[in-house]
């Protein structure tokens, strides 16, 4: 389609007299991993729960090719293909990463409790697939090893590799990735990064909330810039890296 992927138009949220997200506007490509850095406080998680379906903007809309997201609940949006990850990953942590990740398809046959009895070969048949697809799936990202163990003895860095091996499982059209870097060892950040990138190149959108600049600078381009829920600079990071509004409000001690 020729048009943009996703497009956020005067998006506004506030919380009683306090506005987290002031007129808003923006439009992504397919195609491209995009940055959303700003300060603590500058509106970015508020941001991504609007857009993903956890909040209600006040004003504005959301659409993702062309189709109006933002009055839709969130498994909606999500069956309409944009997920997010979250900053504190969400598993459940008594269940296995394998099981966890053949959690995610909707719509299957087993949902509905007589197919088991009517029809048992459809349900088997989708179980399996769902099976294969979630191992190639662990397999990319690099958790086999850890495939049958429950979620809650992950790693931090392992968490973050299953959160983005279960919004793989919904093969999406954009990934929301919200600090995927924090709280990651440095090799695991550069797992991390790579399998971002690979994705990618396989055709995969990204917008990224990160705080880490060296992950930035090096896989987004194009950068949104927020501060204090406005939209200060949209561009590459050679631009951010110059622009005084950024610089003063977030750059100014970037080497």
């Amino acid at each position: 389609m020729a048009g943009p992927l996703l497009q956020v138009r005067g998006v506004t949220k506030r919380f009683r007299g306090f506005t987290a997200v002031d007129s808003i506007s923006f439009e992504l490509p397919r195609g491209v991993i995009c940055g959303l850095i700003g300060p603590n406080g500058a509106g970015k998680t508020t941001l991504f729960n609007t857009m993903a379906g956890l909040m209600k903007p006040d004003s504005g809309e959301v659409l993702l090719e062309e189709v109006q997201i933002h009055t839709r609940p969130p498994h909606r949006i999500f069956a309409e293909g944009l997920a997010r990850t979250f900053q504190i990953p969400r598993p459940f942590p008594e269940m296995s990463v394998l099981e966890n990740v053949m959690l995610v398809p909707n719509r299957q046959s087993g949902e509905r409790f007589w197919n088991n009895w009517l029809r048992p070969g459809t349900v088997a048949r989708e179980e399996r697939e769902a099976r294969r697809r979630a191992e190639d799936i662990i397999e990319f990202c690099g958790l086999t090893q850890v495939g049958r163990d429950q979620s809650g003895t992950l790693s931090g860095g392992q968490l973050k590799l299953l959160e983005l091996a279960r919004v793989l499982m919904a093969d999406p059209k954009i990934i929301l990735l919200d600090e995927p870097a924090a709280g990651v060892n440095p090799t695991l950040m550069l797992t991390l990064v790579d399998k971002i990138k690979e994705l990618n190149a396989r055709g995969y959108t990204f917008l990224i909330i990160e705080h880490n600049m060296d992950v930035v600078m090096s896989v987004c381009d194009p950068i949104l810039v927020m501060a204090q829920g406005r939209l200060l600079y949209s561009g590459d990071p050679a631009g951010a890296r110059r622009d005084p509004a950024v610089l003063d409000a977030y750059l100014g001690d970037l080497p």
